[in-house]
């Protein structure tokens, strides 16, 4: 069953050419309605329903939609909830971001892989004729890498929940979150041709992924012009601000950006971020100088902690100073804080921001 499947459209004779590669990426053909799929499951037609919609598919009235791979997911499902390993609600939240997740990574991989690889060979040839043996040959090699990556992420996830102080921490975690934004976005979408707008937000959104990987964050969400980053140092998430400001600005055709950065506790639900860190850290971004870094006092605190910045130059001067004096090597310090002015922020009351910016020459 697909997730374009309706009611009326499973009565409709489908494309031969949909057939054939239903059956070649399913590996089976339909056989069961969504009542004959439920009961040779073992599972009610509610709970079936339920998981169902959860994955992103269609009611398909009682349509022949179903294959014995969609018997077996409901098997499994049901049976992580029959054995206790899951609560009900917890199987249809696992339900529900794997079919968010995968349908938005087909969508990606249909649209690219056959806009760029269907190019007919030989004159004559049709897309549709060249469709089949392509994703004849990717298949395979696509489903292995999807989990290979999986178990990746996976396993880093995993690590960073062992590592947590307790298990309040496991679900609300003290985490760095930073968004940045492309500034004047809502006029370039005037003056821009689509093609050239997907260019430049594909990107943008390559760009912002690559440098946050590289330096120890993880990429939370995309929104166009703007991405959501998080890490659990401050360090590294001040690295990979300063960082993309610094790609971009070097990058004639992409337009100014600005960063906000907060700390605090995180609330974490199906991969994204919530509460008023990440609200917090919106609005810092929203008033931030153009190629420019605002943070708030809490991760300011956390730089000046860790030794990563002083607390002003008045201090770095005279801890210096006290250095040269004993013959010791004077403190370094990778970025630098200098306090704006408190302001209210709607929703969140009087907050001071501090600008950030580096001490150093970036290494390469």
């Amino acid at each position: 069953m697909t997730a374009d499947d309706t009611g009326s459209g499973a009565d409709a004779t489908p494309h031969p050419l949909a057939v054939r590669l239903e059956q070649l990426i399913l590996g089976a053909e339909r056989r069961y309605t969504p009542f004959q799929a439920a009961r040779t499951a073992g599972v009610s037609m509610e709970l079936a329903t339920r998981f169902w919609r959860a994955m992103g598919f269609a009611d398909v009235g009682q349509a022949k939609a179903f294959t014995e791979a969609d018997v077996l997911a409901l098997r499994r499902l049901a049976g992580l909830v029959e054995a206790g390993l899951l609560s009900e609600a917890m199987a249809v939240q696992v339900a529900r971001s794997t079919g968010q997740t995968t349908a938005r990574l087909a969508e990606w991989q249909i649209d690219s892989f056959l806009e760029g690889l269907t190019d007919p060979p030989e004159p004559g040839m049709t897309r549709t004729e060249v469709t089949y043996p392509i994703i004849e040959l990717l298949l395979p090699e696509l489903e292995e890498f999807l989990v290979y990556v999986w178990r990746r992420q996976l396993s880093a996830s995993a690590g960073r929940v062992v590592q947590a102080a307790d298990d309040e921490e496991m679900v609300d975690r003290r985490l760095c979150v930073g968004f940045a934004d492309l500034v004047g976005f809502t006029r370039l979408t005037r003056r821009m041709e689509e093609e050239e707008l997907g260019e430049l937000v594909e990107a943008f959104e390559t760009t912002a992924a690559d440098l946050v990987a590289a330096r120890g964050g993880r990429l939370i969400k995309t929104l166009g012009d703007e991405v959501l980053y998080a890490a659990d140092d401050a360090s590294v998430a001040a690295e990979i601000a300063l960082r993309l400001i610094e790609t971009m600005a070097n990058d004639e055709t992409m337009p100014e950006l600005r960063v906000g950065i907060a700390f605090g506790t995180v609330t974490t639900r199906m991969g994204d971020v919530f509460g008023t860190t990440v609200n917090l850290a919106s609005r810092l971004t929203s008033i931030a100088p153009r190629d420019a870094v605002l943070v708030d006092s809490a991760f300011a605190e956390e730089l000046i902690r860790h030794g990563e910045a002083p607390a002003s130059e008045a201090e770095a001067a005279e801890a210096a100073a006290t250095a040269e004096k004993e013959g010791e090597e004077p403190p370094t310090y990778r970025f630098a804080l200098q306090p704006m002015w408190q302001r209210p922020v709607r929703g969140l009351g009087v907050v001071e921001p501090w600008l950030l910016t580096r001490r150093d020459v970036p290494s390469s």
